[in-house]
């Protein structure tokens, strides 16, 4: 991993460098009166987000388009403005602080962004394009380039990339603009914990540009995509999805000494002996090449990163199903992280924000996270192979007015029947999000429903994700309605104190969510009152005696066959106080040390 790091901070320097700015920017200052984390205090609008957002196919030339942007808002069928309201910091959703905005959209309105940026002319020769890239705009998108429409895309959750070349001009300011629609409540739309009106387990929305922009250069064949699957004893294949191959044009891939040249359409097979294999404990990891050659030329490289390791389904001596890391049984316990942030809801303020809580899962003892209903950004799985925290990824829900009708704990509870508008934007944005994240080492789990939120088509949703991934275990409705045998694990959720009302022999059984000890520390709350948790103390003295009697409970529940847990949850959200950390990360609230030692302790409950 030596060359990778080194290559992701020549990268990270290279877009401090190349950030657009002017010499006089215009004025910004977060909106709105609520706490604030300690990195709010570091937000750079020259310089926000720097780092290159794609570590696992990163190009060594590159240029963020980050900072502050012109916006508006207007009647949703209105043309674009002549004139723009104020500035707004990209990549901060409009709702949020950080944003300088703070201002809710609805289903009737236009969120409005425009700025203007510069291609290096070098980036023009030799038959290159260059690719503008929406790391996620929630939720549709329309993009000009000087006035010609180049982009549509819709999904709140996913990258899309836009090729603007045929619309620039010969050198000069380039204008950029982007018409976003976001209609919350659709019960059509993906949306997570995202409402109209917050309160209780649901938040402020998110709409427009709430992950980086940048852009790049491409040669004349270039990678758009690649896929790569390891095996233990070695193997690396790798395929690929290319854009303007030509016949004689060939692809190359490395990975330390090993190396491969295939045609465009071919699969690359490489191998290498004793790989050292990917877990927490060890999370390796593997530089990974990939070339596009024309006449014997590279014109275009991406630079990321593999693993090998294995997650599967074993027995343990008393016949328990138990998920196996490498082929070890190993109990998956971790925290339900939503990833919402006071000062940027979905977007951390800065790279060291989103890392700090995944370092500070690793210091309670935990070993995995459960993404609910959110994906983040690319950025942030990087940090979860580098540290080594196996992920559970959700799919954002689609909840309707009748989410509070599921069936819980309950075989062959009743699906929805939704609109197909929904269920073909489901399969859409599903298949999106496991074909954008599926090279990522850290992600073991995938969750196509949670709990009975807008559930529809259970097994086929199962099975077309296990087409999409077949290396992994699918859990096909964590706490929701249940098919006996279907899929690979049976998920079931009970608060406040961990039980198992439901098993399945032949499946994994979980306990995907328990726990929301409540804690409201003065100082530290979105909002002076209304605060609540599934239970409630006045002190950390008092969390963790709660905290410390589930975990004697769950590690009983473990030795009877429970082969992992979510505990509710990472931190604050809002209102919700369920938090082991405040909303604002300034206060744990337990003792880390007795909290870490709980915890290994229900990791070591299992037994060979």
């Amino acid at each position: 991993m030596g060359r990778l790091l080194t290559f992701m901070t020549a990268a990270a320097f290279s877009a401090a460098v190349m950030s657009c700015s002017t010499p006089e920017q215009p004025s910004w200052q977060p909106a709105g009166d609520h706490i604030m984390t300690a990195w709010a205090d570091g937000v750079d609008p020259a310089a926000v987000l720097p780092e290159y957002p794609r570590p696992q196919m990163a190009r060594a030339e590159w240029k963020s388009l980050n900072g502050l942007w012109e916006y508006a808002i207007t009647p949703k069928d209105s043309p674009a403005p002549e004139e723009y309201e104020g500035s707004i910091l990209v990549p901060f959703a409009v709702e949020s602080a950080l944003s300088g905005v703070g201002r809710h959209i609805t289903a009737d309105d236009a969120l409005w962004y425009r700025t203007t940026f510069r291609v290096p002319r070098k980036w023009l020769r030799g038959g290159r394009g260059v690719r503008l890239n929406f790391q996620a705009v929630d939720w549709s998108a329309e993009v000009w380039v000087n006035g010609v429409k180049v982009a549509d895309h819709t999904g709140g959750y996913t990258a899309f990339t836009v090729d603007p070349t045929s619309a620039l001009k010969p050198s000069g300011d380039q204008e950029l603009v982007v018409r976003v629609m976001d209609a919350t409540d659709n019960d059509t739309q993906p949306r997570g914990k995202q409402v109209s009106r917050p309160s209780g387990i649901w938040y402020t929305p998110v709409s427009g540009i709430w992950q980086s922009v940048w852009m790049e250069p491409v040669g004349p064949v270039s990678v758009r995509s690649y896929s790569a699957r390891t095996s233990l004893d070695g193997t690396l294949t790798v395929s690929f999805e290319l854009e303007g191959a030509l016949d004689g044009d060939m692809v190359e891939c490395r990975i330390e000494d090993a190396s491969a040249v295939v045609a465009p359409g071919e699969e690359a097979v490489l191998k290498i002996d004793n790989p050292r294999l990917w877990s927490p404990d060890s999370p390796e990891l593997y530089g990974l090449t990939v070339s596009c050659i024309r006449n014997g030329k590279e014109v275009d490289r991406v630079e990321g990163y593999t693993a090998f390791r294995e997650i599967s389904v074993v027995e343990d001596s008393e016949g328990h199903k138990r998920m196996a890391l490498n082929g070890e049984p190993l109990f998956q316990f971790g925290p339900l992280d939503q990833g919402w942030w006071p000062d940027g809801l979905y977007t951390a303020p800065s790279d060291e924000a989103l890392r700090f809580d995944i370092e500070k899962t690793r210091d309670f003892g935990f070993n995995m996270i459960r993404k609910h209903i959110k994906v983040e950004p690319e950025r942030w799985y990087y940090w979860c192979d580098k540290l080594g925290i196996m992920v559970w990824q959700d799919m954002p829900s689609m909840t309707d007015s009748r989410h509070n009708s599921w069936h819980m704990y309950d075989y062959g509870g009743t699906d929805w029947d939704i609109p197909e508008t929904a269920r073909k934007t489901y399969y859409k944005e599903w298949g999106e999000i496991v074909s954008q994240l599926k090279n990522h080492p850290c992600i073991v789990v995938w969750v196509p429903f949670n709990e009975g939120w807008a559930q529809f088509d259970t097994e086929e949703a199962v099975a077309f994700t296990k087409g999409l991934d077949p290396d992994r275990l699918v859990n096909p409705a964590s706490g929701g309605n249940f098919v006996e045998g279907l899929g690979d694990i049976l998920d079931v959720h009970h608060y406040p104190d961990p039980q198992m009302p439901l098993w399945d022999p032949s499946l994994v059984n979980v306990l995907g969510e328990y726990g929301g000890i409540g804690y409201a520390v003065e100082g530290h709350l979105w909002q002076p009152d209304r605060n609540w948790g599934y239970v409630q103390y006045k002190s950390g003295e008092e969390v963790l005696a709660e905290y410390t009697r589930f975990a004697d409970k769950l590690s009983e529940l473990v030795r009877e066959g429970c082969a992992a847990a979510v505990y509710t949850q990472t931190t604050d959200v809002e209102i919700e106080v369920n938090g082991l950390m405040t909303y604002d990360r300034k206060v744990v609230k337990m003792d880390e040390g007795r909290l870490r030692e709980a915890n290994r302790r229900v990791i070591g409950s299992v037994k060979p």
